[in-house]
């Protein structure tokens, strides 16, 4: 089992903490409250963060379906017939029964959030990843802020299509293509704030973002001959920064 020990304000900060870091809800993993936190005498004297060890179960994929509420097997989310026909186009090269059981783990939650979804499949050859592109009324709730829940849905589906393969496999999933228009707010994000670098002469700290989103704000500057980008803090509150040469 993978642990994490994590600290904040309050248990409750030191578990979201650990939820964020590791992409998942609270029903994906045990929590051991190591320290309680205590106030500190007038702001100053004796306080004390709270502590926690966050530990991830080996939960079988029916159960993570399950965790959302009681799964009906017959699909009422399929795409039309011409849809699914073209899917076998588009995800041609694509790891099969990998695929196939991503499907069947978000067809299987988004029934028992009772919500309709149509599913598009494509191939990406350039990443070498599975993308399954989400449509349909409501779709917010699939999103949460700055795309939390859809990363922590992504990620247990990769967890539920890798079981299915002998090889890495990697999926993406995406809803009323978010991730490509926030990829877009974060590069004219990265060249309006290097333009305000370069005029005041001052660094800019970003928001804490995760991983990829911090990987896109550095490849976006990386040539740019006056700025330069780098990472600072923890996560899940870790920041991209961008400062003069």
């Amino acid at each position: 089992m993978i642990s994490i020990e994590k600290t904040g304000k309050t248990v409750d900060d030191a578990v979201a903490a650990a939820l964020a870091e590791f992409k998942v809800t609270k029903e994906q993993v045990e929590v051991e409250v190591l320290e309680e936190s205590k106030n500190s005498l007038f702001g100053i004297f004796g306080g004390r963060l709270a502590k926690v060890k966050v530990t991830m179960k080996d939960v079988p994929e029916e159960a993570v379906a399950a965790s959302v509420g009681e799964i009906e097997r017959e699909s009422s989310i399929e795409g039309t017939e011409e849809e699914v026909a073209l899917d076998r186009i588009k995800i041609s090269g694509s790891n099969e029964e990998a695929d196939r059981a991503a499907k069947e783990f978000l067809k299987n939650i988004f029934e028992a959030m009772k919500i309709n979804v149509v599913m598009e499949k494509f191939f990406n050859k350039e990443e070498g990843s599975t993308v399954f592109k989400l449509h349909g009324p409501g779709m917010g709730v699939l999103i949460g802020k700055h795309g939390q829940t859809l990363d922590s849905l992504q990620y247990l589906t990769n967890l539920v299509a890798n079981k299915h393969s002998e090889d890495r496999v990697r999926i993406i999933v995406d809803v009323e293509d978010y991730r490509e228009r926030r990829k877009e707010t974060l590069v004219r994000l990265a060249q309006r704030l290097a333009e305000k670098v370069k005029r005041t002469g001052e660094k800019v700290v970003l928001e804490p973002m995760n991983p990829y989103e911090r990987k896109l704000i550095h490849m976006t500057l990386q040539d740019d001959p006056k700025v330069t980008t780098y990472s600072e803090g923890e996560e899940p509150y870790r920041k991209a920064v961008i400062d003069l040469k």
